[in-house]
């Protein structure tokens, strides 16, 4: 077992105070948006092995097999195939779209055969791989995940009497789900100049005005980002998108083609390791509209918010219908709970304090916002701390 030394990344969205609550520690005044763990090559998780830090990608790459199990180095590669954060948005992020695995990797065969540098920032492949995503709440979590139906967007259009909006109201209700879904993103995407300062302007305005009657809280979730993203094309596309709220303990999974952003919140984030992202707005990055239509799933859906019950050692898991990351949670009582040894695990204890006890007797005590790693030894750790609250991420094999 290792306790991790993890990295915060000081991403302009994030919350000032909420990983620093978390970790114990007095913000420093500067935002503090995600705190990774894992072996992403990007800011590597560091483990102690006795003769100093060193990154656990390093760990990894030294003996695959020992430290991830031949099984998850046949299955995923010599590599961690997840990455585990803790995600702090004060601010809202980018609304964006992943692409599926063929995708990402058609993509990215071009970019390097264009010769498109790496860390370019119209770059939209940096890899190979899919980035399947879950987040699961720590606190009262908003977002906007998949498309609402058209009909139901429409009305909701109307409903803000923005003189601006009908001719997007008219496509709604005149065509076929996805025909009318694209038809308005690519509109209002390819706006610019004078008719997007308008448009965005008057529906802001509208939206503002309209919130405080609206008793579920969704004009207010597109009011916030509509202040915090002035004059951005990106508010018109939000509206396409279901409002949600996650409560502690609730988690949405969000596979390839789904655009989503999240708006304010803290929560455990769990991904495959893939920094692909085709934006659409709430931005001041390179949005490629051509490739989002072509990565985004256009059909109406309706977010399917996770809430799993716990067994009877405590875990509640997430279900997820790819095999490069399980994500699950502890809210442990008084029975300990056995953690099997075949795959390579990351832990965190985001309240309360939990121990885990190797095979052979070896201890490591977490306390609120600590992590750990845990090698696939083939043997059982078991877990213990009535009161704690554990994440448990690891693969399935």
């Amino acid at each position: 077992m290792d306790r991790l030394r993890n990295a915060v990344r000081p991403y302009a969205w994030g919350s000032v105070t909420a990983i620093p609550a978390l970790l114990g520690q007095a913000p420093s005044g500067e935002p503090q948006a995600e705190l990774w763990m894992g072996a992403h090559p990007g800011d590597s998780s560091e483990v102690d092995r006795g003769a100093g830090a060193r990154p656990l990608s390093e760990v990894i790459a030294a003996d695959p097999e020992g430290e991830l199990g031949a099984a998850s180095v046949a299955k995923f590669g010599p590599t961690l195939p997840f990455l585990l954060k803790v995600l702090a948005a004060g601010a809202p992020l980018s609304l964006q779209a992943h692409p599926t695995l063929d995708q990402a990797r058609a993509g990215f065969a071009d970019e390097e055969a264009r010769g498109i540098p790496l860390d370019a920032p119209h770059r939209n492949y940096r890899d190979a791989n899919h980035k399947p995503e879950l987040i699961c709440a720590l606190d009262d979590f908003e977002g906007l995940c998949g498309f609402r139906s058209p009909a139901a967007t429409a009305d909701l259009m109307a409903s803000l009497g923005a003189p601006a909006l009908e001719p997007l109201i008219d496509i709604l209700r005149g065509k076929p789900e996805s025909e009318a879904l694209r038809e308005v993103l690519a509109t209002v995407l390819s706006m610019t100049g004078a008719e997007a300062e308008h448009t965005v302007a008057q529906v802001a305005e509208a939206i503002e005005a309209a919130a405080p009657g609206d008793s579920g809280g969704t004009l207010a979730g597109y009011a916030y980002a509509a202040r915090e993203f002035p004059g951005d094309t990106g508010l018109l596309a939000a509206l396409l998108l279901n409002h949600v709220v996650l409560r502690p303990g609730e988690a949405l999974y969000l596979g390839a083609g789904v655009p989503h952003a999240y708006l304010r919140g803290t929560g455990v984030e769990i991904m495959a390791n893939s920094d692909n992202v085709l934006r659409c707005g709430l931005t001041p990055k390179h949005v490629d509209v051509p490739e989002l239509l072509r990565v985004v799933e256009f059909g109406a859906t309706d977010p399917d918010v996770l809430r799993p019950e716990p067994d009877a050692h405590g875990e509640r898991l997430y279900p997820v219908p790819i095999d490069e990351f399980r994500i699950s949670r502890y809210v442990l009582g008084t029975r300990s709970a056995p953690l099997t040894g075949d795959a390579p695990q990351i832990l965190l204890c985001t309240d309360g304090t939990a121990e885990l006890t190797a095979a052979d007797g070896t201890a490591l005590t977490l306390t609120r916002g600590q992590s750990a790693f845990l090698p696939a030894t083939g043997t059982t750790t078991v877990l213990h701390g009535p009161g704690a609250t554990v994440f448990r991420a690891t693969v399935t094999l």
